[in-house]
């Protein structure tokens, strides 16, 4: 199953990331002042991106 973790870093400030089933981290949030913060935006990537597209860069222009 897929979650969230929120924890504190060595700075004090609160992170997120995002864990696949198999405990592989797919990516880690910035650092937040204020865990509210983290918690927020967590709840915003759950809303607004539930069908986001890839937007591949690398990918040369002819």
């Amino acid at each position: 199953m897929y979650r969230f973790e929120i924890y504190k870093d060595k700075a004090g400030e609160f992170r997120f990331r995002f864990r696949a089933s198999n405990g592989q981290t797919l990516f880690a949030s910035e650092g937040y002042s204020a865990k509210a913060s983290a918690v927020a935006a967590i709840e915003s990537i759950k809303k607004n991106a539930p069908g986001a597209t890839t937007d591949d860069q690398t990918t040369a222009m002819a």
